[in-house]
Parts: structure tokens; C-alpha cells; sequence
């Protein structure tokens, strides 16, 4: 036990925090008041800025900073290649996707997130302590400039190759994601999030063995059980997403709460059907109707989320939970409608009794 507590207490030391806890980077739920009561309980904040430009990300850093100790990292996906469009495709996908919610214009499937390049400078700009990456790697010329400014870069990973990369480029940290994971996995081609669904507890001690890097758990993990499984078997923290989603300072709709609530594993799958790349959700109405045999498939990120955006609106604001788009990891049911600070606090105060008692 005396090594395992080392080991987390020099990597909470060598952080800023007072307990190995990461809220994962939420793209969709910036909810900056979650960060700041993970931060302020001793964790550390986050951010996914996927869908955020470069005002949005410094308006997001100078909440934070006002209400917390500042502790957070900043977070975005490593562009895939342009996508290969097939209009006539996106026509049925359209025609689908009208029985479910308003009607698709064409146009729709034109949608893309902001530009990369303009969120890596406004990372910069903001200094934040940290920065992750998810779907790949850094450019070398923004790693560098990462490293002149003392920024931390956790990288993301799904597999030991992509482990063994991250630490040949230059990441600070590694951050081992199994597939239990709700929303999207950071697996550096798109289609091994379907193909390789390698579990956290097979993954994680893989990795600690691979790389002399630091490791973050993350995926499936909302509980001091889990918590206390993952630094036995070689992480200095954790990463936790679904598990924080019901906590108030989360702001997303009651419906999906309701629903995390009482999904099990199964309850989840990994599906393309809301942003054509393979994220895990709680099994929908809309999730298992994308699947059938009449339905086509769907089309490549970003087009596909650009094709549903107006069905993911109108069920959000109708609380259709059968038509939202509600990301789950298999430990949902764990999650805890109690504030963001005493969640914290509980679950380690629950890992670390497990651990001592070791």
C-alpha cells in the first residue's frame, strides 16, 4: 500500500492537486461550474474544446481561474482527414433521419467543428497547466511550444502501440482509456473503436509496464472501487467523465441523468449514429433504429453529427431521451446526483480505505 501511495502522492504533487481525481474533458458539457467544484475539492478540472472557438475557450479558462485554484487541463481532437463525401448517400441518411426529427437540409452535413489550428493558439494563450489530446497526436512544432511554457500534455490512448508513440512524441502523461468509456474513445483511427475494444484493467497494467510514464485511468471507473482497482494495477490517478454527469454543476438535461441512473453495462453500446464516429451511449430508440437492416449507414465525422444536429436539438429541448444524444460509459448506474465537491472527497475517502486495507 506505502508504494501505491507514493507513487499517487508524487503524481498529485507533481499536478497541483490533493487527490488523484480528473474530471475527463466533457466535448458538449463544458459546464465550467463542474470544473470548478472538482478543482476547489482537490482534483482537477477540464475542458473539451472541440466544438468551442478561441473567445469561448479564453471566456471558459477566465471562469475557471475565477472561481478555483486554476487547476485544469484543455482538450481537442486531432483533426481526422478530410472526410470522402457521398451525396447521394447523405440523401437517405436525410430521408432517415426526417422520421426522427425535423427535416434534414442539405447543407446540414457541411457543419464542422472550429478551426484546430485557432484552438492550439488559444490553448497557448491561455496557459492552462495542462492539455490532452484524443484521436491522435500533437503536431511536434505545438509540443514544443508546449514545453516552452511548462504546459503538461496528456495524451490519450486506447492501445500500448499508441502508449509507446505518445512517449516517443514527447507526452508528459499517459491517459489509458478502455473501451468501457462513455462518448468517444481517443483510438488514433476511427475505425479501431470498433475493432479494438480493449477493457481498462487488461489495458492499464499493459501500459505501465510499456511506458515509464506516468498512467491515468479512465473509462468505466465511477466509484472508490474502481478507483482503488486502478492504482493497484499501476496508475497514479484517475479519469472520470460519466461518473461526474449527474452531479448538478453538469447542467445536462434531466432526462439523460434519469437514464444514467438506472442503465446497466448492456445498456450501453458503441454506436456511429450521432457524429459518424464511434462513441458509447445508453441504448436509445434512435441508437437501435440506426442499426436495423433498412437503415442506411452512417455517414463519416463530422458529416453524421452535421446531419443530426436538428433531431439532437429538437429532442433536447422536447426531453426525448429516445431521440437524444446521451453518452454513457458502462458504469453509468454508479454515477451520484450529489455536488460535484462531495463527490470528490467520498470517492476517495472510499479508494483510500479500500487501499489501506490492503
Amino acid at each position: 500500500m506505502s508504494k501505491i501511495i507514493e507513487r499517487v502522492n508524487a503524481f498529485c504533487s507533481h499536478l497541483g492537486t490533493q487527490v488523484p481525481i480528473m474530471l475527463a474533458p466533457l466535448a458538449g458539457v463544458p459546464a465550467p461550474g463542474l470544473s470548478v467544484a472538482v478543482a476547489n475539492a482537490g482534483g482537477f478540472g477540464a475542458c473539451g474544446v472541440l466544438f468551442m472557438k478561441a473567445d469561448e475557450i479564453a471566456a471558459w479558462v477566465e471562469t475557471v481561474r475565477a472561481g478555483s485554484n486554476g487547476l485544469f487541463q484543455l482538450n481537442t481532437w486531432i483533426p481526422d482527414p478530410t472526410p470522402k463525401r457521398d451525396r447521394n448517400h447523405e440523401a437517405r441518411i436525410r430521408e432517415f433521419l426526417g422520421k426522427w426529427g425535423p427535416e434534414v437540409p442539405p447543407e446540414a452535413g457541411d457543419a464542422a467543428p472550429p478551426s484546430f489550428e485557432e484552438q492550439c493558439e488559444a490553448m497557448l494563450a491561455a496557459r492552462p497547466p495542462a492539455v490532452s489530446s484524443v484521436m491522435g497526436l500533437f503536431p511536434s512544432n505545438f509540443v514544443a511550444q508546449l514545453k516552452q511554457r511548462n504546459i503538461l500534455w496528456l495524451a490519450t490512448i486506447s492501445t500500448v502501440a499508441e502508449a509507446k508513440a505518445a512517449e516517443v512524441a514527447g507526452a508528459d502523461i499517459i491517459v489509458a482509456q478502455g473501451a468501457e468509456a462513455g462518448g468517444h474513445r481517443g483510438c488514433f483511427v476511427a475505425d479501431n473503436a470498433e475493432r479494438e475494444q480493449t477493457g481498462l484493467f487488461a489495458l492499464l497494467p499493459a501500459v505501465v509496464d510499456a511506458v515509464s510514464l506516468p498512467a491515468v485511468a479512465a473509462g468505466g471507473i465511477a466509484d472508490g472501487r474502481g478507483i482503488a482497482a486502478a492504482l493497484m494495477l499501476g496508475a497514479s490517478a484517475v479519469q472520470i467523465g460519466t461518473g461526474f454527469l449527474r452531479c448538478p454543476e453538469a447542467e445536462i438535461h434531466r432526462a439523460w441523468a434519469t437514464a444514467l441512473a438506472k442503465a446497466m453495462p448492456e445498456d450501453t453500446c458503441l454506436t456511429r449514429a450521432f457524429s459518424g464516429r464511434a462513441g458509447r451511449s445508453l441504448v436509445t430508440g434512435y441508437v437501435r433504429a440506426a442499426v436495423s437492416p433498412d437503415a442506411p449507414h452512417p455517414a463519416p465525422c463530422p458529416v453524421q453529427r452535421g446531419l443530426t444536429a436538428g433531431m439532437r436539438r429538437q429532442a433536447q429541448d422536447e426531453g426525448d431521451i429516445q431521440r437524444m444524444q446521451a453518452w454513457a460509459g458502462q458504469s453509468a448506474r454508479l454515477a451520484r446526483a450529489e455536488p460535484a465537491g462531495d463527490v470528490v472527497r467520498s470517492l476517495w475517502q472510499e479508494a483510500y480505505a479500500l487501499l489501506r486495507g490492503v
